[in-house]
């Protein structure tokens, strides 16, 4: 009876404590990569020319910012899949509980989690139509800057 309570927090733990430290681990080392391989890019283009201009250099190897409206999608999609991912879990714990073959505790989590799921997913779409709304110019300028460095 124990075991099964212990295996279930040490996976509870695993997912909610071990998992982000390993995910931003490895988000921290592929941007340590990323810039060693520009430094050493840096270095050969200096060694082998020594009047490279190295700001014009730096400038064509930075990695392209994203536009507004690129980051305001991707809110919208985020937003999308998680209200319809906790929408199917909620959906999920009420059919369990219609059925009646789990305990009362599992069901309410169940709820729970789906409940938060569908918040995130309500507030990251909130953030897409509040932002497309306030950034509206900002989207638009840089959208002619763009048309207009396709033009030349």
């Amino acid at each position: 009876m124990y075991a099964d309570a212990i295996a279930g927090m040490i996976f509870i733990i695993a997912c909610l404590c071990v998992l982000p430290i390993v995910i931003a681990l490895l988000n921290t080392r592929r941007k340590m990569n990323e810039t060693e391989v520009r430094k050493q890019i840096v270095l050969a283009a200096i060694e082998k020319n020594k009047e490279t201009d190295v700001e014009e250099l730096l400038k064509k190897m930075a990695p392209k910012q994203k536009l507004l409206k690129e980051k305001l999608l991707s809110k919208l999609l985020w937003g999308c899949i998680f209200s319809v991912l906790g929408f199917v879990i909620f959906c999920c714990g009420l059919w369990i509980d219609w059925c009646g073959g789990s305990d009362p505790d599992e069901i309410h989590f169940l709820y729970f989690c789906g409940g938060v799921l569908f918040a995130v997913g309500l507030a990251f779409i909130i953030y897409y139509f509040v932002g497309k709304k306030i950034l509206a110019k900002e989207i638009e300028a840089e959208e002619k800057k763009l048309m207009a460095e396709a033009n030349l």
